[in-house]
């Protein structure tokens, strides 16, 4: 994880093993109380009595509430990337088609597995620069994806291409959203449309830019 992409709230990395040991209990007990109780009563108190951590070695790590939510989103958004490259490499998918269907496949299955997820993904509701200061969450994330499939597609460092996966992330998060709104398990027929859309936009968009 890299202290850059916490919006700078997040005071130091941990180094030796116990200090991880330590962080990451705070990041796991953040991600169940976010499932319990939401984002907006979410305190660093309690995140540190769950965690069985002293609230100043939390301090140590994040000066303050969103801090330990950047580094919480920071973490999702790595084991993210980390699946959808295990997919890609695993599969090997010949079109645009199969790298969409695997990133929405890998998105859903988090949203409905791993704890907290629901409530702060890759950043939290009216957090727009939990992840980079300087960008809003969802370009943040399409840099990232785009960066990973960039050599599948072809198209590596075209501007066009900038802007399509940013508008599709755009797209897949607003009828993800509604989906999970619709039924807690995700609608399949809103993810199916979803993918549907991405897959239209995308084929017309890059496949002429990777020729």
């Amino acid at each position: 994880m890299n202290q850059d992409r916490t919006a700078g709230t997040l005071r130091r990395l941990p180094v030796q093993k116990r200090s991880v040991e330590r962080f990451e209990r705070l990041l796991d007990a953040c991600a169940e109380l976010l499932d319990e109780v939401g984002y907006a009563a979410l305190t660093t108190k309690e995140v540190a009595r769950r965690a069985e951590v002293p609230i100043g070695t939390l301090y140590q790590f994040f000066s303050d509430k969103e801090g330990l939510i950047g580094a919480l989103a920071a973490r999702n958004l790595e084991t993210f990337l980390e699946r959808v490259a295990a997919r890609l490499e695993h599969e090997e998918p010949e079109d645009i088609s199969g790298i969409v269907d695997m990133t929405v496949d890998e998105f859903v299955t988090m949203r409905r597995t791993i704890t907290g997820f629901g409530v702060v993904d890759f950043g939290a509701a009216g957090q727009d620069h939990t992840l980079e200061p300087a960008l809003d969450n969802n370009t943040a994330v399409a840099e990232r994806l785009r960066a990973l499939t960039a050599t599948l597609t072809g198209a590596q460092g075209n501007a066009e291409l900038e802007i399509a996966v940013r508008v599709a992330l755009e797209c897949a998060d607003s009828v993800l959203k509604l989906a999970f709104r619709t039924d807690p398990q995700g609608d399949s027929q809103l993810i199916a449309e979803c993918k549907r859309v991405l897959n239209s936009y995308l084929n017309d968009r890059i496949r002429p830019l990777g020729n």
